[in-house]
């Protein structure tokens, strides 16, 4: 069971990724803008925000199993829509549905959880959590080969056609838990939080474009602030809220969401520059001029080092606490980045620093959905890891907005082009840097509680279960 959802959250990762090396591309194979190709990614992350908060509450109540089902399902379908067509329009619809399939991640640790016996929850939940980093890994470099190598469709019927294997393998495998939270579906919470969501996600991936003090840049900030609060008061207000405001407001919560949302920044900020930098070219000073393939292939021993580690980040939370697991990972990023700071001009040096920044960044994901589990109740499990993955989600957005300003503002003309400097790259490589010590720092004011051997926490099916010490509950 642990393999097979291991592999629909790999395949789900992989989804997000896919796309980027075609990027450069899709205007001239589809006959439209740069703007309109920049919305394959845009909206992506629009659904895959909106929908796995959604998704996570509705398996909570329905049945997990049931909604991985459908996920993958609006997955194949997504897939088969990007490869049918050339036409930009039914591209991005094909991609809506492909980012909606991201809430697999969270139905898949919640599986575990109410499956599992406890020994085995915080490695096998380590393993889920780490595909978010190693389906993007992979990724590129698979994406790249297709895009130099064959006609571009073909890499949407093998995601069509690994959705479709997935599905097999969970109809196989994976079964239903019995566990559900009581009450009736939230339908107003639910429409008032993709409102505050895609108000906030657009303003920051569209500010660029649109001017970071434009009306409409404006406007929606100001009505995610305001839709916010209306949601807000009414989730408290309401018996079976979408997200439980209470549960998401305790220190634990809160601070590993807010972990979560610097640690997606930090981490994503080493895909986005890395693949860029290499490519560069040599006119430049510090560019390589390395293909598609060679740059997608920089960011590969970082995937597998995050398959590698997920065990080694399951141990640390065993012995001492998710939360120690998580201000080791934070550490270990910002190390990253100093090591990228200062070895920019050599592959196998830019190769190592962001190995290590994976290595980081395979270690906090794993430990995050531990810190989410030992807080909030079982049957919320699916909501609220899908809270914790959309802040990794909301995180890669800010990064996303902060590097392209920080690139676009620091440049200098070289061989009749424009092009980002050394200082930019470094710029970004140093505010990365700073996010994982936030982290570290959000991470130190967490509660920490000790707990003896034997201590009882909330077993598979909700009752009780023994554990060892560390496991769901932690030593700071």
């Amino acid at each position: 069971m642990v393999a097979v959802l291991a592999f629909c959250g790999v395949v789900v990762a992989l989804m997000q990724t896919l796309v980027v090396p075609l990027l450069p591309h899709i205007p001239e194979l589809t006959g439209s803008t740069p703007t309109a190709a920049s919305w394959l990614v845009t909206v992506t992350l629009l659904t895959g925000a909106v929908c796995t908060p959604l998704l996570g509450r509705i398996g909570d109540m329905y049945g997990k199993r049931r909604v991985l089902l459908a996920s993958l399902g609006v997955l194949v379908a997504g897939s088969v829509l990007c490869a049918i067509s050339s036409h930009i329009a039914v591209l991005i619809a094909g991609r809506a549905l492909q980012g909606a399939a991201l809430a697999v991640v969270p139905l898949g640790i919640s599986i575990m959880r109410d499956e599992l016996p406890p020994a085995r929850v915080l490695s096998s939940v380590a393993l889920m959590s780490s595909t978010l980093g190693v389906g993007a890994a992979v990724g590129l470099p698979v994406a790249a080969l297709v895009v130099e190598h064959a006609d571009w469709h073909t890499m949407f019927w093998v995601s069509a056609g690994l959705g479709l294997l997935d599905i097999l393998l969970v109809l196989w495998q994976v079964p239903e838990s019995p566990l559900r939270s009581r009450g009736r579906f939230d339908v107003l919470g639910a429409v008032g939080l993709s409102a505050v969501l895609v108000a906030l996600l657009l303003a920051v991936t569209q500010g660029a474009d649109w001017g970071w003090a434009s009306g409409r840049t404006l406007g929606l900030l100001a009505a995610a602030v305001v839709l916010g609060l209306l949601w807000g008061a009414y989730e408290l207000r309401h018996s079976s809220p979408m997200v439980d405001m209470r549960v998401s407001a305790r220190p634990a919560v809160l601070l590993a969401n807010l972990a979560a949302l610097l640690i997606g920044f930090s981490f994503y900020a080493n895909s986005l520059v890395t693949a860029q930098m290499v490519q560069e070219p040599k006119a430049t000073g510090y560019g390589l001029g390395a293909s598609i393939v060679v740059s997608g292939l920089c960011l590969l021993p970082g995937g597998v080092s995050m398959v590698a580690l997920s065990p080694l980040s399951a141990r640390i939370s065993a012995a001492r606490g998710p939360k120690v697991t998580l201000a080791v990972a934070a550490v270990v990023m910002a190390v990253g980045y100093v090591v990228r700071f200062f070895t920019s001009h050599q592959l196998w040096m830019i190769i190592a620093g962001a190995t290590v920044v994976s290595a980081g960044t395979a270690i906090a994901y794993s430990a995050l959905p531990a810190l989410v589990i030992r807080a909030v109740p079982a049957a919320e499990t699916g909501a609220a890891n899908g809270l914790n993955t959309l802040m990794r989600s909301v995180g890669q957005a800010v990064c996303s907005a902060v590097v392209a300003a920080v690139l676009a503002n620091l440049t200098f003309q070289v061989g009749g082009r424009t092009a980002p400097t050394l200082h930019a790259y470094l710029v970004v490589f140093l505010v990365a840097a700073g996010a994982a010590v936030l982290a570290l720092a959000v991470t130190l004011l967490m509660p920490g509680r000790r707990s003896g051997p034997g201590t009882a926490v909330p077993g598979p099916r909700g009752g009780d279960a023994r554990r060892p010490a560390g496991v769901g509950e932690g030593r700071a």
